[in-house]
């Protein structure tokens, strides 16, 4: 199904925007839907799968909490969330941003923050790209959910080197002092960061800590898709 969505691309609408088969109201078709790659047990901090029900925290969070509370991701970054999400940030296909955020609304539906913040990019990336998807996720979910939202408060200062090959310690080394709180202080208490994909957790480790820097008390992370442990 995904050989056929990157050949004819995704335009909404009633057809599903992986396998062109008539779509229900969450832009996939039935067999679609079911095909993706739910999490299910997962770290309540950093959403690592768990090997056993038991446990609610992964190793690395109890050794090593991250400055953000708690995390809500929808699926594992693996066929074809993959390349829904390469559709959004490399190609643009805005549908696709609304299929995703439709999906993880249902993740976190009920659930009250004061604000919601799409991660920021760095002005040339913007310039770039000439767009930020996890501002168009974050647009769709406010529309989900009636949170407010914005795209001005936090703001990326530094720009790093591309996040996508870089190891753990190169992320971490990226995005060090990399985010701004650019409104009066003090930031709203309980913040949501929304984004695509969260990798090893580095960019969002930065953001929550300049959050709570600038008076935030809660900050939780919204993502379409976690990435494996390697």
């Amino acid at each position: 199904m995904c050989k056929k969505f990157r050949q004819s691309g995704a335009r909404g609408g009633d057809i599903c925007l992986l396998c062109r088969a008539p779509a229900n109201e969450s832009g996939l078709c039935a067999d679609c839907v079911a095909d993706l790659p739910r999490l299910t047990h997962t770290c309540r901090r950093c959403a690592l799968p768990l090997e056993t029900s038991e446990a609610d925290l992964c190793g690395e969070c109890l050794a090593s909490p991250p400055r953000f509370d708690a995390t809500f991701a929808s699926f594992s970054y693996a066929d074809p969330v993959d390349h829904l999400v390469t559709e959004l940030k490399y190609r643009g296909h805005l549908p696709v941003a609304r299929l995703l955020a439709g999906q993880l609304a249902a993740r976190v539906a009920g659930r009250r923050v004061d604000l919601l913040i799409p991660m920021p990019l760095h002005r040339d990336r913007l310039r770039e790209r000439g767009f930020n998807q996890a501002a168009e996720l974050c647009r769709a979910l406010a529309r989900h959910s009636g949170l407010p939202w914005s795209t001005s408060k936090l703001v990326r200062t530094r720009a790093g080197q591309s996040q996508r090959e870089s190891n753990r310690r190169e992320r971490q080394r990226n995005v060090r002092r990399a985010f701004e709180w650019t409104a009066p202080l003090p930031c709203p208490a309980r913040v949501a960061l929304v984004d695509d994909v969260l990798t090893t957790g580095a960019t969002a480790r930065a953001a929550a800590a300049t959050l709570k820097q600038a008076g935030a008390e809660w900050v939780e992370v919204w993502a379409v898709a976690r990435t494996p442990k390697r």
